[in-house]
């Protein structure tokens, strides 16, 4: 490690180089030291030559490039997290542009605890209704995993009253990899991305449980803020939450087989909230619309689970 560089930011990219333009010209925005950080883009086998964009970014950012045959997300940011000499490493996409205090926001966070932090994603596309779904659908994960809980001393008084202190404790369980940072030295002992996930889906999960399973925190900072720029039609938003689906299956297998146990999934309520979502959190959309998408994004990702179910070997589903 370098001791001078505190981060080191990670891109895998294939085949946006637009999106990862503006990626670059957001990071070269960052309200933070130029020399504190670094930027490590990982072309996983784009058919377009990155070498125009890197070449306009260098003057302004810390910047390497590494090429590397395709291999999908998860071996791009074990890749790149190999080079990396920060202290810290933070993961986004080529389709997400950090705002200014978003390294920032990580630091102070690491100065309270060395956890795996996760950022807050905005939709940098509110007129696409697929692209606000899908950013719906990402906010009721975040907030069905990562829960406040009371803890502390809690005595009661003879009226039933609470009279002990009681502080609120966030407890998180999953962050998306387009917005989380952690220690360098953490990544490399939980061993980094499973690389045998075949789809840009399910991977982070994976992590996230792997990381909790090694006895490792994870800390959710809202202020550490992305705007995500996905732009999704019907057929897009289809296959992206099919292989949602297969990438879901991955991940039970894989926590399964860690636990010996059989493959769990969530219970019905999870579904049923997750459908009225739209009316806790309602947007410039009709509501009845964005309930639609979600059900039909449901529908995409049991089938992307069974069909991957059925090509791999099988494991009992347990409710």
């Amino acid at each position: 490690m370098n001791s001078s560089i505190t981060f080191s930011i990670v891109i895998p990219t294939y085949n946006r180089p637009q999106s990862l333009d503006r990626c670059l010209n957001a990071l070269s925005q960052l309200a933070y030291e130029r020399d504190r950080f670094e930027v490590i883009v990982v072309d996983d086998g784009s058919h377009t030559s990155l070498t125009p964009i890197l070449d306009r970014w260098q003057p302004h950012l810390n910047l390497a490039c590494i090429r590397q045959s395709n291999a999908g997300p998860a071996a791009a940011r074990n890749r790149g997290a190999l080079q990396a000499q920060g202290q810290y490493l933070a993961f986004t996409d080529d389709d997400c542009s950090p705002l200014p205090g978003w390294l920032t926001a990580f630091e102070q966070a690491f100065q309270a605890e060395d956890a795996l932090l996760g950022g807050h994603t905005l939709n940098a596309l509110p007129e696409n209704l697929c692209s606000t779904a899908s950013q719906l659908l990402i906010d009721y994960l975040y907030q069905y995993y990562n829960v406040e809980d009371n803890v502390g001393d809690t005595p009661e008084n003879d009226d039933g009253h609470v009279t002990g202190n009681q502080t609120k404790v966030q407890q998180s369980q999953f962050f998306a990899s387009n917005n989380f940072a952690m220690p360098t030295d953490y990544f490399h002992k939980v061993g980094g991305f499973d690389t045998s996930f075949p789809l840009a889906a399910g991977e982070d999960r994976e992590f996230c449980d792997r990381w909790q399973q090694f006895g490792y925190g994870l800390q959710y900072v809202p202020s550490a803020q992305i705007a995500h720029a996905h732009s999704l039609k019907l057929s897009s938003f289809w296959r992206q939450h099919f292989n949602y689906g297969r990438g879901a299956f991955h991940f039970h297998q894989a926590r399964a087989l860690r636990q010996q146990s059989d493959i769990q999934v969530e219970p019905w309520k999870f579904y049923s909230n997750l459908l009225t979502y739209p009316m806790v959190k309602p947007t410039s959309h009709p509501t009845w619309k964005l309930f639609s998408l979600l059900f039909l994004s449901q529908v995409a990702t049991v089938g992307g689970f069974f069909w991957e179910r059925n090509h791999h070997k099988l494991w009992p589903v347990a409710r």
